[in-house]
């Protein structure tokens, strides 16, 4: 397959008053074309940031890219694009549908009017024509009496729809690569079953790569092709989804797949948590920046960074467990209870 994106040694740094936040440390990945890749972790683990790097949407300063970093779309580097070709990079070859529809849309505009911008800028549509296409993309995303719900604004909508809204806001323009963050956190189960099974359809209409960022292994299961599992801003495991889910080798991965209700469980029983905190990202990280949460840390986990250890074609994972001298571990399969943090 043909890489539509290319991520090489992508840094991305805060400054801030107390210093220095490193985000996201030397993350290199690939995206395939029609290629769905989830992107997952704990909150604050660099998964956004990440997102919004590659379409140059984080304010600078505080934020900064570091000049090391790449980010290639088609073979063209994003960080040198001017504005020109900025603003027609964005919606046009990679789209974003952002975490709160709430936020992201403006309460003052009709949902309507929001969509025909888009198409305006970017299309050059005139007014009815755009209107026309609107339309036509509410009806697309399973938007129930969509020519009616142009007219209306955005806390006029359930969370659904304002979600139904901006997946037709980030398609208008038939985007190679859509961004997808956390688009269905705030709603309920069943709505984010249908949001996701509309990811799918609509990813196998237009051929679009999609990013998936998320800190719910639960939703990518029946929706990604690879997984990425990140943790205090670097990837420390990747693979396909069965490798991830059937073969995952990093003791975090084993957390956040144990994290996951399973109905096998008894009704009573207590769901497993991870314990301890992610380590504070101004300070500098010596050793593994899982070690002081992990069960089966040893002594050069807290004193070295665990190299990349290739697995198959497509599983890597960064952890002193799979080093030949290391004690044989198999990942836990609790019954339930916290871990010791």
């Amino acid at each position: 397959m043909s890489k539509v994106l290319e991520i090489k040694n992508l840094s991305v740094s805060f400054h801030t008053y107390a210093g220095e936040v490193k985000a996201v440390r030397d993350v290199s990945f690939e995206l395939d074309r029609k290629e769905t890749l989830a992107i997952v972790g704990e909150s604050g683990c660099g998964k956004t940031v990440t997102a919004k790097a590659i379409l140059r949407l984080l304010k600078t300063p505080p934020a900064e890219i570091k000049k090391e970093s790449q980010i290639l779309f088609d073979g063209e580097e994003v960080t040198k694009m001017d504005k020109k070709r900025l603003l027609s990079y964005r919606g046009q070859d990679v789209s974003m549908i952002f975490q709160d529809p709430m936020t992201s849309l403006n309460p003052t505009m009709t949902v309507g009017a929001q969509i025909m911008e888009a198409l305006e800028i970017h299309k050059k549509m005139k007014k009815k024509e755009a209107e026309a296409e609107a339309i036509r993309l509410l009806k697309l995303v399973n938007m129930p009496n969509a020519k009616e719900r142009i007219k209306q604004y955005p806390h006029e909508l359930s969370g659904g729809m304002r979600q139904r809204v901006m997946i037709a806001i980030a398609l208008s323009c038939n985007p190679k690569v859509l961004l997808a963050d956390e688009p269905t956190t705030a709603l309920d189960v069943t709505i984010q079953a249908q949001i996701i099974d509309l990811l799918s359809e609509l990813k196998e209409e237009f051929d679009t790569s999609i990013i998936l960022v998320t800190h719910d292994l639960g939703v990518v299961a029946n929706f990604a092709d690879r997984i990425q599992v990140m943790y205090a801003g670097k990837i420390v495991e990747t693979g396909l989804k069965e490798e991830i889910f059937y073969k995952p080798h990093h003791p975090y991965t084993w957390a956040l797949l144990n994290s996951i209700p399973s109905l096998d469980k008894e009704s009573k029983e207590e769901l497993y948590s991870l314990g301890g905190t992610p380590p504070d990202l101004i300070l500098p990280l010596v050793g593994c920046p899982f070690a002081s949460r992990c069960d089966y840390a040893m002594e050069i986990c807290r004193e070295q960074a665990p190299e990349t250890t290739i697995l198959s074609d497509n599983h890597k994972v960064a952890c002193w467990l799979q080093h030949p001298e290391a004690p044989r571990v198999e990942r836990p399969i609790l019954s339930g209870g916290a871990n010791r943090g």
